[in-house]
C-alpha cells in the first residue's frame, strides 16, 4: 500500500492578511477557522492513522479538531513548523510594503532571507526531509500534517519542480488539504490547495 501524507493548512484567525504572523505568540483561531477546521477532517481521504503539528497553537488547535474526530492523539513536530521570519514577525503587511528587504524576498525567495529569519531553501529543506522520512519510517500508512501556507507551499513547489522564485504560482488557503502519495514511482502530488466550505 502507498503511503498517504495530507498536508493540512491550519484555520483560519483573526490575524490573517494582516499581520506577519510568523511564529508570533498567541495567535489562535477564530470561529471561522475552527468550523473550517470540522469541515477539513469531513474531507481527509484515506483517513489518517497519525496526526502531527507544528508548534504554533492556530496549528495545534487545527490538529486538535482532527485528532477529536478520529480518535487520535496529536504528535508535535518541530521540523513542519512555520518560517521563521525573525525581525519581521508580528509587523503589518501594510508596514512592510516600504521594507525594500521584504520587496526584494518577494522577488528573489529562492536567494533572499527575511532579517535574522529563515530563507525559504532552509524551509524546503526541513520540510521535505521531514516529509521524506515520514514515508519511509511510516510505510503504507496515512499521515495527517497540520503546518502553515509557506511550508507546505515549500513541499508542492519541491514536487512540482517549480523553483522557488515562483512561489506565488501557489495558493495555499486556510484549512486547505494538499496530499502526497508514496508509491512504487516515489513521492507524488496528488491533489493541491483542496479547499473546504466551513
Amino acid at each position: 500500500m502507498p503511503t498517504t501524507i495530507h498536508l493540512v493548512r491550519h484555520g483560519h484567525h483573526a490575524l490573517l492578511g494582516r499581520i506577519l504572523c510568523g511564529r508570533m505568540a498567541g495567535v489562535e483561531l477564530d470561529d471561522h477557522g475552527r468550523a473550517a477546521m470540522a469541515a477539513c477532517a469531513e474531507r481527509l481521504e484515506p483517513v489518517p492513522s497519525i496526526i502531527q503539528s507544528s508548534p504554533q497553537p492556530r496549528a495545534m488547535q487545527s490538529a486538535d479538531i482532527l485528532a477529536d474526530c478520529f480518535h487520535l492523539a496529536v504528535d508535535v513536530a518541530a521540523d513542519i513548523d512555520e518560517i521563521n521570519v525573525g525581525d519581521w514577525t508580528g509587523r503589518s503587511f501594510h508596514e512592510l510594503a516600504n521594507d525594500p528587504a521584504w520587496r526584494r524576498w518577494n522577488a528573489h525567495r529562492g536567494s533572499s532571507t527575511p532579517p535574522r529569519g529563515e530563507s525559504m531553501q532552509a524551509l524546503q529543506t526541513r520540510m521535505v526531509g521531514h516529509i521524506e522520512a515520514l514515508c519511509l519510517e511510516r510505510p503504507g500508512e496515512t499521515v495527517a500534517v497540520v503546518s502553515h501556507a509557506e511550508p507546505i507551499r515549500a513541499v508542492v513547489l519541491h514536487y512540482a519542480r517549480i523553483l522557488l522564485d515562483d512561489f506565488l504560482s501557489i495558493d495555499i488557503d486556510p484549512a486547505s488539504i494538499t496530499t502526497l502519495v508514496d508509491g512504487d514511482g516515489g513521492i507524488k502530488l496528488c491533489n493541491v490547495n483542496q479547499r473546504v466550505a466551513a
